[in-house]
C-alpha cells in the first residue's frame, strides 16, 4: 500500500462494523457488563455495541494522544472524569475504540481496568499490525491511515485552549 493511500470507512461500512463487531463477541459467549468506550474515536462504536449487546451500562473515559494526523504526544494522558473503580469492581468490561494503532491509549485504559474489573475485553475496529495490545475483536485490518466519517471533514469550529470557538 502506498504511502498516502488511506483506508475509508463510511458510515454505511461503520454500521456494518458494529454488527459484525457484536456478532464476535456473541460468537465468543462473552456477556459484558459494561461497556467502556474511549473517547472520542470509540464512542460511536460503544453506542453501537450496547444496542447490538443489549447493554445498557455504557461509561466513556476520555484519553488525549493523537493531536493530528500521524502526530502524538508523547505518551496517552488519561483525562478526568474517569470512572469510579467501585463502579468497575467484579465486572466484565468491554473496552471500545476506533483503532489500535500504536496501542498505547488501549494500553492505559486496559491497565486500569486491570485491578478492577473481573475482565476487561477490547474491541476496536481496526488494528494495526504494529499495536503493542492485541485487541480480543477487530472488524479489520490495515496498514494504511484511516479516515473516519466523523473526523474526516475539518471542525465547524475551532477551539483555542480556553475552550472559546472561532468560526471557520
Amino acid at each position: 500500500m502506498a504511502a498516502d493511500e488511506r483506508e475509508i470507512l463510511t458510515y454505511e461500512n461503520f454500521g456494518t462494523a458494529v454488527q459484525e463487531l457484536a456478532q464476535q463477541v456473541v460468537d465468543d459467549g462473552y456477556e459484558p457488563d459494561l461497556i467502556l468506550s474511549i473517547a472520542r474515536g470509540g464512542l460511536g462504536l460503544g453506542m453501537g455495541l450496547g444496542y447490538a449487546l443489549d447493554v445498557k451500562n455504557l461509561s466513556a473515559v476520555n484519553v488525549e494522544f493523537y493531536t493530528g494526523i500521524d502526530e502524538r504526544l508523547d505518551v496517552p494522558i488519561m483525562l478526568p472524569p474517569t470512572p469510579a473503580a467501585v463502579d468497575l469492581a467484579g465486572l466484565k468490561v468491554l473496552i471500545a475504540d476506533d483503532v489500535a494503532d500504536t496501542g498505547r491509549t488501549l494500553e492505559i485504559v486496559r491497565d486500569f481496568c486491570a485491578d478492577h474489573v473481573a475482565e476487561a475485553r477490547v474491541a476496536v475496529i481496526y488494528e494495526k499490525p504494529w499495536t503493542v495490545v492485541r485487541p480480543d475483536y477487530v472488524w479489520r485490518h490495515t496498514e494504511a491511515w484511516i479516515d473516519f466519517p466523523w473526523s474526516a471533514a475539518p471542525p465547524l469550529v475551532r477551539r483555542n485552549r480556553a475552550g472559546s470557538a472561532t468560526a471557520g
